[in-house]
């Protein structure tokens, strides 16, 4: 299903390098596996696609048929990782032009996610009259962007469809047990779905975070999880055969040589929200105690003419990992009999063998320039297929941690501005708090 091409890192890394990685990758592995390492108790990812509740899967495809017959637009509340992997498998299965499609299943909007005014006055412009549900996810009911965003949108509904048939039309993501959110569902009788407790948000989208609304928008969600299935036997393997545990020996190596930027390079347009997805799971889980690659992305062939010079031949601070996927078509370059273009060495070519070469050509002048490569080759865009990568990177990332010699799976660092936002914003029990920042100020 996946390959893993690290045969450009040859002039970069000494002979063995990913080998000396074997025995920590070892530790690392069984911490994951057996739930004992740091972080231990946020590992329930590792198992989750056989493990999963069978009985809530069914609910959630059963909620996503009634969202689709009740509803034109779907508004998802949520933030990070209550938000990014669903919008990840959409665009990257469905298109990032979803909306814009015919199609037999809602709009779907994503709100919660930042405080800009014209933003969600612009979701709700884009709803108009027509029917809408809501599905809001977080864990506590109290980050400020969702929490605020669902107070505006409930509303909405109470006013289009009254208290009655608004407790239809609300779909809550949330604890099992505890937390505003989950009491206000209670209280107010909305579906529930839960957040599993041993399971981080940014490792969620193969829970009820992303699959409801992934569901919703018509993408195969049990075909889904069975590609992580696959990748989760199959990347079970021990040894540096296996390519979870290369790419993360070579991540750390190249760490080590003084690498400080990891780009993730796609050729599709539709991967852009999946390299956004990608970001968060790997800057909240390894960007602490002043260690960890910082993750960027770039989109091929668009980026080689805004970031390509500086790729080029700025300072050697990074490499690249290229995720490749086979096309789902074919197109094939037109004869012009004028050669106007000068192009008609092309003709009669599929457009895919030249984004071949581009990339090729791409790869070797990078790599000449001092830009270390992985190439991660991929089936054509599937549910399999997606799921299986989500997997991976997953599996990668915990792996990584672990090599840094930190907790992959919390996130210290993000309270950080939150504390500070809840001062300045007059929240109860920040007063001592707010009259330092505002003398700063």
């Amino acid at each position: 299903m996946l390959s893993l091409d690290v045969s450009q890192l040859q002039s970069f890394l000494p002979d063995g390098a990913l080998a000396h990685y074997e025995d920590r990758l070892r530790q690392a592995s069984e911490w994951i596996n057996t739930h004992t390492g740091p972080g231990g108790d946020y590992t329930g990812w590792i198992h989750y696609p056989k493990e999963f509740d069978t009985q809530e899967f069914d609910r959630i495809q059963a909620a996503a048929k009634k969202i689709q017959q009740q509803s034109q637009v779907l508004v998802v509340v949520g933030i990070g990782g209550s938000y990014l992997g669903a919008r990840a498998v959409i665009e990257l299965i469905q298109s990032p032009n979803y909306n814009l499609k015919k199609k037999d299943t809602p709009d779907i909007f994503f709100a919660g996610n930042g405080m800009s005014t014209d933003a969600l006055l612009e979701t709700i412009a884009l709803i108009g009259d027509r029917d809408f549900s809501v599905n809001v996810i977080s864990k506590s009911g109290t980050t400020t962007e969702p929490a605020v965003a669902f107070r505006i949108f409930k509303e909405m509904l109470e006013k289009k469809y009254g208290k009655e048939g608004a407790r239809e039309r609300i779909y809550a993501i949330t604890d099992r047990s505890k937390g505003a959110l989950k009491g206000l569902a209670d209280a107010e009788g909305y579906e529930e779905f839960v957040v599993p407790d041993a399971i981080g948000g940014r490792f969620s989208v193969l829970t009820p975070v992303g699959l409801l609304p992934i569901a919703v928008a018509g993408v195969n969600i049990q075909a889904l999880m069975e590609g992580a299935k696959l990748a989760m036997e199959e990347l079970a393997a021990p040894g540096m055969d296996n390519p979870v545990w290369k790419y993360a020996a070579a991540r750390q190596a190249l760490y080590d040589q003084g690498k400080k930027i990891e780009l993730l390079v796609g050729y599709e347009p539709s991967f852009r929200f999946f390299a956004e997805w990608w970001k968060q799971l790997y800057g909240e889980s390894q960007g602490k105690e002043n260690k960890g690659l910082f993750p960027a992305s770039v989109e091929f062939t668009a980026d080689l003419h805004s970031m390509g010079q500086y790729i080029q031949e700025g300072e050697r601070l990074m490499f690249e990992t290229v995720v490749q996927f086979a096309p789902r078509g074919e197109i094939i370059i037109p004869d012009d009999p004028d050669n106007v273009d000068g192009l008609n060495y092309l003709s009669g070519k599929s457009l895919s063998y030249v984004a071949q070469k581009a990339m090729h050509g791409v790869i070797l002048a990078h790599v000449s320039g001092g830009v270390p490569n992985i190439r991660i080759q991929m089936p054509q865009i599937s549910e399999h297929s997606v799921g299986y990568l989500i997997y991976f990177f997953e599996l990668a990332c915990g792996l990584s941690g672990h090599l840094l010699q930190i907790n992959p799976f919390n996130q210290p660092g993000v309270e950080a501005y939150k504390n500070n936002m809840y001062a300045l914003l007059g929240k109860p029990g920040y007063e001592g708090l707010r009259a330092q920042l505002e003398a700063k100020l």
